[in-house]
């Protein structure tokens, strides 16, 4: 039992939550409503939940390509280490989990949650048919902050505070993506799957990832001048757009630039966000 426990842990990858949780507790900061810790955890869980089933959701769909590529061959689905039946259980698990802890929260969440379960059904499918494919990651993650501020906040109101940072997500994420997408450039080609690096080459796709991370930044500015304030948050924002520019300095290495560095990057985001609201007194 220890080692499929072991074998579960890696096929949901726990530790990318380092990405989500703080983009969640971002988005609950820019809401215009009463932050509990109740509504804290039951929002940190649901994204946990939902993040299972995204990812679960994923390499199902991707098993077969997974598969045919070296460079995943090795993961769980189709090394044989988990059964597709009990990836699926897992799968639905998170999603129940999501579930429960949006009607929790409130049921008009529990209203919305299918359409987050919806992008994440279809972002993995995107790259069998356009290179854009990288925006539906960005989408599926945008809809983080965005589901956080919702649980808060309970309307629509005030809404483009939200709406900046979760098309911060949605470019960030995508020029991220894009950068570890060069690494199966000849097998995306070969396979005929159109991810910008395959359709464009290397350098091409680059150059939209980082035109994606000058938007995300400028997205963040934006933010600031609308809604934040205060000289710590200005100082924030800085090493956020530094992180994004090493993060493309370092892309050969992908364990630095793709996992650690934007690990940092959420934190510091959610950083931002916390100080510069502090600043206005909202």
């Amino acid at each position: 039992m220890p080692d499929r426990a072991k074998t579960y842990g890696r096929f949901v990858k726990i530790e990318h939550t380092l990405f989500s949780f703080p983009l969640l507790l971002t988005g609950a900061l820019l809401a215009d409503g009463e932050l509990s810790w109740r509504v804290v955890a039951l929002i940190l869980l649901a994204g946990t939940g939902a993040r299972t089933a995204a990812l679960g959701l994923n390499r199902l769909l991707d098993r077969v390509i997974d598969g045919a590529n070296p460079r995943t061959a090795g993961r769980e689905l189709p090394s044989g280490q988990m059964k597709p039946i009990e990836a699926a259980a897992v799968t639905g698990l998170g999603t129940l989990v999501y579930l429960v802890a949006a009607y929790l929260i409130s049921p008009r969440c529990l209203l919305y949650s299918p359409i987050p379960l919806a992008i994440f059904v279809a972002y993995p499918l995107m790259k069998r048919f356009t290179m854009w494919a990288h925006l539906g990651v960005g989408a599926a993650l945008a809809m983080g902050p965005l589901g956080a501020w919702y649980a808060v906040q309970l309307d629509f109101h005030d809404y483009p505070r939200v709406v900046l940072i979760c098309l911060f997500t949605l470019f960030w994420v995508a020029g991220f993506d894009i950068i570890y997408a060069t690494m199966d450039e000849a097998f995306d080609r070969r396979y005929g799957l159109h991810s910008l690096p395959a359709r464009l080459g290397t350098s091409r796709a680059l150059a939209i990832a980082l035109g994606f991370h000058v938007a995300a930044f400028a997205l963040l500015c934006l933010l600031y001048q609308r809604v934040l304030s205060g000289g710590a948050a200005v100082g924030l924002l800085l090493v956020i757009g530094g992180l994004l520019a090493l993060e493309h300095l370092k892309r050969s290495d992908v364990d630095l630039a793709f996992f650690k560095i934007n690990a940092v990057i959420g934190f510091v985001v959610l950083a931002f966000v916390w100080f510069g609201i502090g600043a206005v007194g909202l």
